[in-house]
């Protein structure tokens, strides 16, 4: 059956349902296969517009309608329709987000359960951690090692002011685990780091205050990362990089991101975060099952290497706290976001 209107148009059956429901045309599952689509690298995101490298030239881009409310962060490589000069008032289309190699987690708190997705792709985790002004952060720095392995990053301990502190203390705490560390003062020499970063995609997460966006816009020089100074009276860093970036470094990339004041892992489930602590997760292997790991349970092996001497007990101490935060049932160790 068909209808006129005034005798405009001629309306079909299909015309009157799409004009009842408010659309203005029928729904389809048939998407666009963009076979024209090139391949870029997510560099920056802004407000809704995503800063990308494509063939060497720098787009910005917005996200198809298509693509829904998945997110799209920094290392995301997408498939990119439109006007891919670069000039000015330019925007392409973000159509398809390819398959991550590896995607970097954290939540508010340990029991926040909104995940947040900090960058996509990386393949290394560079914490960074001030030795003086602001106070190291051990837990931190504990957090930061279970995301990595959680990820599958190669975590590497960047040791900032080291003018204004000794590092053996804290080497010490993380030696039985073998990370790699790179002591830094403010004039020393970077070669080090450098090859530890040359070839790779770095993403470099720490605390406001310590001295990141500082090596970043050293290792890069001309970037003019805002950096900021920390606070006297709390001891804390003042938040000064906003988003994260992503710019090309020796064959590899090197990512800032915002300093951030918790590292919550409300995503990794308990036994996983013991694994995050490979110096006791081989002792947990002869605790019943089931174990807390917490003081006076019954059985547990980490605590009784703690008693005789075996286990580091700043290591014990934080993985307890982890763990106990992961349920509800400890402080955070750091301030909690707002």
């Amino acid at each position: 059956m068909s209808r006129t209107r005034g005798g405009g148009r001629h309306l079909d059956e299909d015309d009157i349902r799409v004009r009842a429901r408010g659309g203005s045309r029928p729904r389809t599952r048939n998407r666009p296969k963009h076979e024209n689509a090139v391949e870029g690298l997510v560099t920056a995101v802004d407000r809704g517009r995503y800063r990308c490298l494509v063939e060497g030239t720098r787009v910005v881009a917005m996200k198809a309608r298509e693509l829904g409310r998945g997110s799209i962060v920094v290392g995301d490589r997408v498939d990119v329709v439109g006007d891919l000069s670069g000039l000015p008032d330019t925007l392409a289309r973000i159509v398809r987000v390819r398959d991550r190699s590896s995607v970097l987690r954290r939540t508010a708190d340990d029991t926040d359960p909104v995940e947040r997705i900090i960058v996509a792709n990386a393949d290394q985790l560079a914490i960074v951690c001030a030795l003086a002004d602001p106070a190291p952060q051990p837990r931190f720095v504990d957090r930061c090692l279970v995301a990595a392995y959680d990820a599958g990053l190669s975590p590497l301990l960047c040791l900032t002011k080291a003018d204004l502190a000794d590092p053996g203390g804290l080497l010490r705490m993380y030696e039985p685990l073998g990370v790699p560390y790179e002591v830094l003062s403010p004039e020393g020499d970077l070669t080090g780091l450098e090859g530890r970063l040359a070839g790779r995609t770095t993403v470099l997460v720490g605390s406001s205050g310590v001295g990141k966006s500082t090596l970043f816009n050293r290792l890069i020089p001309g970037t003019d990362r805002a950096v900021g100074h920390v606070n006297a009276v709390t001891g804390r860093g003042r938040h000064t990089s906003t988003s994260a970036v992503a710019l090309p470094f020796e064959g590899g990339w090197l990512i800032d991101t915002p300093g951030v004041r918790s590292f919550g892992l409300a995503h990794i489930a308990p036994e996983d975060i013991v694994e995050g602590f490979p110096d006791l997760a081989d002792l947990a292997l002869d605790c019943p099952a089931g174990c807390s790991h917490q003081d006076g349970a019954e059985g547990c092996a980490i605590a009784g290497a703690l008693a005789r001497g075996e286990a580091d007990p700043a290591r014990v101490a934080s993985l307890r706290r982890l763990l106990a935060g992961r349920e509800g049932d400890a402080e955070p160790d750091e301030e909690r976001e707002p």
